[in-house]
């Protein structure tokens, strides 16, 4: 699976209140959270994204309360990857468990900046900076995260095994 999307990039320590404000936990239309993801951080982050764009982050992305609406919100809002130096470990969890795929590579972040072209390869592993030609390598996802990922999270893919 590949995808390939212009590049948001954000710093160390982007916490779930910032991914999607607290005032609107209070739905549970993935719509409605898409539409406030990031207003907190980056105002016009909801009327620039694309389907397909991917978010660029330093350390600790994700931290904060453990909610499943910021992986939600990410991904709603069109966002096909994040890549960061680390992810909040339960952010990272809740995350595969939506079907939004995560990659950890410190080399690729110190060298993406905001607006590039990122193509992400889930099978191999490879992220490539179609801006600046340069490649990285991170661990790929094991075949089941991918399938997890593919089939829309661990909920859709667990009903699609009970068929």
């Amino acid at each position: 699976m590949q995808v390939q999307g212009n590049v948001f990039r954000y710093g160390d320590n982007v916490d779930t209140d910032v991914i999607i404000p607290a005032r609107y936990l209070n739905t549970a239309d993935h719509k409605e959270l898409a539409a406030h993801c990031m207003e907190d951080l980056d105002s016009t982050f909801v009327t620039k994204v694309q389907k397909g764009d991917i978010i660029v982050a330093d350390r600790n992305f994700g931290c904060g309360s453990s909610r499943e609406h910021a992986p939600i919100a990410i991904k709603e809002s069109g966002v096909s990857c994040v890549i960061a130096r680390s992810f909040a470990r339960i952010f990272y969890r809740n995350a595969i468990n939506i079907g939004l795929p995560i990659l950890e590579c410190a080399e690729a972040v110190e060298h993406i900046k905001a607006g590039d072209i990122v193509e992400v390869d889930f099978d191999s592993g490879t992220i490539t900076n179609v801006t600046s030609g340069k490649r990285f390598e991170s661990e790929p996802f094991p075949a089941f995260m991918q399938q997890l990922i593919v089939s829309g999270g661990l909920a859709a893919f667990m009903a699609k095994e009970a068929r």
